[in-house]
């Protein structure tokens, strides 16, 4: 696979992960929460099969790709060995990559426009199936951003789940990288608990142990355990 590739061969997952479970345990105690409460997702995007074996091998299961045709080269074959993953899509998606996606992925998290949701209903209509979703909501409203405004959040999740009836049982979010997370975690929560919505998938590498204190359910974490991603320049 061409456009990712092993990133660093002395990262040590094993430890890395051992280290990041310490400050998942560590800052939901802090908050009176339990830490299996708290879903690692571990974010393989641009890192190798043999890179992302470590993490399988550790006993992780429950990993993030942002793009369907790097998820489709990379984990057919590594699903043959541990067949217990689930995989989560944390990218946008293109509508006219829906079909694929709804196959290849047991959760998509950016579910973000009302014509992708759409999509997704007709296609569960013509298959009979559809993966897990969450909707991304724009929470620092960022114009580069994809996600649902969260001024139009709440009808958007009632057209999801009430008029098409749709999977949907959480949020996902991105908060700006250059202010303070607090505030936008908090928000999310609101609009999590308005919908009576259990999942928020909120928290990266940087930021993951101030999502937990306000209530995240599911982390997306990829830096701090694989170390940093190595891009091939060429593609």
């Amino acid at each position: 696979m061409s456009d990712h590739n092993d990133s660093s061969g002395d990262v040590d997952i094993v430890a890395n992960l051992a280290t990041i479970q310490q400050n998942i345990d560590e800052a939901a105690s802090a908050v009176g929460r339990k830490s299996d409460d708290v879903t690692l997702v571990c974010v393989s995007k641009t890192h190798d099969a043999p890179h992302v074996r470590g993490a399988l091998v550790a006993g992780r299961r429950i990993f993030g790709e942002n793009r369907v045709q790097e998820a489709s080269e990379k984990w057919p074959e590594l699903k043959q060995e541990f067949p217990d993953v689930e995989l989560h899509l944390i990218g946008p998606l293109q509508s006219n990559k829906a079909r694929e996606a709804m196959s290849l992925f047991d959760v998509i998290e950016t579910l973000d426009r009302p014509k992708l949701a759409r999509t997704f209903a007709r296609l569960r209509d013509e298959t009979g199936q559809c993966p897990e979703l969450y909707i991304q909501i724009n929470i620092g409203r960022e114009p580069q951003k994809a996600g649902i405004d969260p001024a139009d959040a709440d009808d958007f999740i009632r057209e999801c789940i009430h008029d098409l009836a749709l999977p949907v049982t959480g949020l996902m979010c991105i908060p700006p990288v250059d202010e303070e997370p607090s505030p936008h975690f908090a928000l999310l929560g609101k609009i999590a608990d308005r919908h009576g919505l259990k999942v928020r998938s909120m928290g990266m590498s940087s930021d993951y142990e101030c999502a937990i204190r306000l209530g995240a359910t599911h982390i997306r974490v990829g830096t701090a355990i694989f170390g940093h991603r190595a891009y091939n320049l060429a593609h």
